[in-house]
């Protein structure tokens, strides 16, 4: 057997054993499983719906900004920044849209992909981009809200700037890799 059969197998397997070693676990703790599983289940229906009216709110901000023309006149105004970073104009919608929404993200991803190829510089970029940052104020907005906490003190600016970090580095490393 070589060694990418064995990491193939091995992944396969992963999932399934822990959930085993898991429950036996448990079992032998004298823990109700079933009962526990129920109840927690019932815990995540309930917060999923403290969560839609933060998630509906926030669709209807990215929906308005995008549908407003915002992103263009933003763009416009980012053009010398984004050429001192050596930024493509194509990756600004994503690196906007990221922070807000991971699923406009993805489809602008897949625009990207589309029009310019998987292989491709942009295509690379927009790929490193998708995993080098989160979706910020969707975290903010969505959980903080779901369980209540008012005061983020440092949280917005610290994930934004991770979020520009991930942006700058995702960019200079497939320069560095794939130029």
């Amino acid at each position: 057997m070589n060694f990418t059969s064995l990491v193939e197998a091995l992944s396969a397997w992963a999932v399934p054993s822990f959930l085993l070693i898991a429950l036996v676990f448990a079992w032998f703790k004298g823990s109700k499983v079933f009962d526990d599983f129920v109840e927690g289940a019932a815990e995540g229906f309930s917060t999923a719906v403290k969560l839609m009216p933060f998630l509906v709110g926030m669709m209807v901000a990215i929906g308005l900004f995008r549908d407003s023309g915002a992103m263009k006149y933003l763009g416009i105004v980012l053009q010398p920044v984004l050429i001192k970073f050596s930024v493509p104009h194509e990756l600004l919608p994503l690196a906007l849209m990221r922070p807000v929404s991971g699923s406009s993200a993805l489809a602008i991803t897949a625009e990207i992909m589309q029009s310019t190829g998987p292989d491709s510089m942009l295509g690379r970029m927009a790929s490193t981009m998708m995993g080098s940052t989160d979706t910020t104020l969707f975290v903010l907005t969505v959980y903080f809200g779901a369980v209540g906490i008012k005061k983020t003190r440092y949280a917005l600016a610290v994930g934004l700037i991770a979020d520009l970090a991930g942006i700058l580095a995702s960019v200079y490393v497939c320069n560095l890799f794939f130029n």
